[in-house]
């Protein structure tokens, strides 16, 4: 536990000190809590104040069976997701039964498409989230393309553990000041997603 502040340990709020051997102080800008949420957007928080910017996924729980839990970015301040992208995304999978796999997610990546990325995949049964997280870099710059990456670890339909990796870039020089998450079908049922600046 060297270097977080002691009466942050285990909270999700405050302010989590740097490490000692360098990297940057999180700061919690702020946390939605989902119920029954057709999506998760965050319209305010990114800006220039940090060159790094991470979104923490807690135990995200959909409606709807076996979806995929998708992201989209905004320059707009959330009136429209539909920044040009472009992107790769491969996962590693293993189920009870211990079938495994690992590929490339052929068709679950986008060169150069305004659509939801692919983030994740839920299933929905009681048991069953997602959890992760999404970073993005210098999203206020308006000179380069908006770099991002997301690792999510899911219980998935047919008892998988189901591990996603994504990376990318916004396709733009203008600022990325939304983000906005949700499901392939149905709604967020629970769950939260915190934002927090790094540096």
């Amino acid at each position: 536990m060297s270097g977080i502040i002691a009466q942050n340990v285990g909270r999700h709020g405050g302010l989590i000190k740097a490490p000692s051997g360098g990297g940057g102080a999180w700061t919690l800008i702020q946390t939605q809590t989902a119920s029954a949420s057709a999506d998760i957007s965050f319209t305010s928080g990114l800006d220039s104040t940090y060159d790094e910017y991470c979104f923490k996924f807690i135990n995200l729980h959909p409606s709807d069976n076996d979806i995929v839990f998708q992201t989209n970015f905004s320059i707009d301040t959330g009136s429209n997701y539909n920044v040009t992208k472009t992107t790769t995304n491969f996962e590693a999978t293993h189920n009870e039964t211990g079938t495994s796999g690992f590929k490339y997610g052929t068709g679950d990546d986008i060169a150069e498409g305004t659509g939801s990325q692919r983030t994740g995949l839920i299933g929905s049964d009681n048991d069953e989230s997602l959890c992760g997280e999404l970073r993005l870099f210098a999203p206020s710059s308006t000179t380069f393309v908006k770099h991002f990456m997301a690792r999510t670890q899911s219980y998935y339909g047919g008892a998988y553990a189901w591990s996603n990796f994504m990376v990318g870039y916004c396709n733009t020089t203008s600022a990325v000041d939304a983000v906005n998450f949700d499901c392939s079908a149905g709604s967020i049922d629970s769950g939260t997603i915190s934002l927090y600046g790094i540096g």
